[in-house]
């Protein structure tokens, strides 16, 4: 899908403003992309498909709390990056992201309303979560939004919460869930597998000599999963392959800093860069340091073995196409 990405609402008024289409919008951090964030973006667009006009996002970075109270922050789920590419994937026409400082914390939420949102992004309807608030000291909240719609003509659209396990998803909740290593609850959150993105770099060569060989990540998001090994799918040079996936400092080997190593099945290949992505499905075991080499070698070849079976069951059961 094509999507406009701004920097600015100018930017966005200078594309679209002429076109009298007005924007169907939303704001927030959409930090992850778990399933209530979805509802939020799939009645935009089709809000805007209804109403002939732009469906938009407006989103931050840096999040506001990494600003105002750095030391409350927490991690980010997901790179800037990856959330593009889920606007993308949701058929959102624009998105506008704004750089979060103090100046743009100040503004009052009225004004924030009629010069940014109504001004430059001829805001036709808003859609927000029940508990949206914005503006300076937070003061915005859907009370204001809606009496602010009746006077300079947008409409307010609350969407309701998304529920799994009687739980409301929340980025909090996914947070939670891969800290403690639960990546299928942080799956059924997300509506699909947590995610690690980043670079492919050389490792000490100790584990592909005396273990079995691994491709060593450098994670891009905040967000990192509890030291465990996991079933997990790695994607390199646009190949998706099963793997299993050590999140530990390495206690065997006398380890010290955190490493995230993944033994790709069926793939020989030695590579020290390139891209690659790490798809978390299922947690194995905690991370564990054996009397040596040996032990740990037979530990890791009874984590392949499990991790075949979990992707010999997930083939079986996989519907197949007519």
């Amino acid at each position: 899908m094509t999507l406009a990405l701004f920097h600015s609402t100018e930017e966005w008024a200078a594309l679209f403003a002429a076109s009298g289409r007005g924007s169907v919008l939303t704001i927030g951090n959409f930090d992850g992309m778990h399933l209530g964030h979805q509802a939020i973006l799939r009645s935009v667009v089709e809000r805007a498909k209804l109403l002939g006009a732009v469906s938009t996002a407006l989103t931050f970075d840096p999040s506001p709390l990494k600003v105002l109270r750095p030391e409350s922050a927490p991690p980010r789920i997901s790179t800037n990056e990856q959330r593009v590419e889920w606007f993308r994937a949701l058929g959102l026409d624009a998105a506008v992201i704004l750089r979060f400082d103090r100046a743009l914390a100040q503004i009052a939420a009225d004004d924030f309303v009629r010069d940014m949102l109504v001004a430059r992004l001829q805001l036709r309807a808003i859609l927000v979560g029940e508990n949206f608030c914005f503006g300076c000291d937070h003061a915005g909240d859907v009370t204001l939004l809606r009496r602010l719609g009746t006077q300079q003509g947008f409409g307010v659209e609350i969407v309701s919460p998304v529920r799994t396990g009687g739980q409301i998803v929340s980025s909090t909740a996914v947070r939670r869930a891969v800290a403690q290593g639960d990546v299928g609850r942080a799956a059924r959150l997300l509506g699909r597998p947590f995610v690690l993105t980043g670079e492919i770099h050389a490792g000490t060569g100790t584990g592909s000599k005396l273990v079995f060989p691994t491709l060593n990540l450098s994670p891009e998001q905040e967000l990192l999963p509890a030291r465990a090994v996991y079933v997990t799918e790695s994607v390199v040079a646009g190949e998706t392959r099963p793997s299993v996936t050590n999140v530990g400092r390495r206690p065997t080997f006398s380890g010290s800093s955190l490493s995230f190593e993944s033994h790709l099945l069926g793939f020989s290949e030695k590579l020290t860069r390139g891209r690659m992505e790490v798809r978390f499905l299922k947690r194995l075991r905690g991370e564990k340091k054996f009397p040596g080499p040996a032990e740990l070698r037979a530990q890791i070849a009874r984590d392949i073995a499990s991790a075949e079976r979990f992707f010999n069951r997930l083939r079986r059961t996989k519907p197949t196409r007519a």
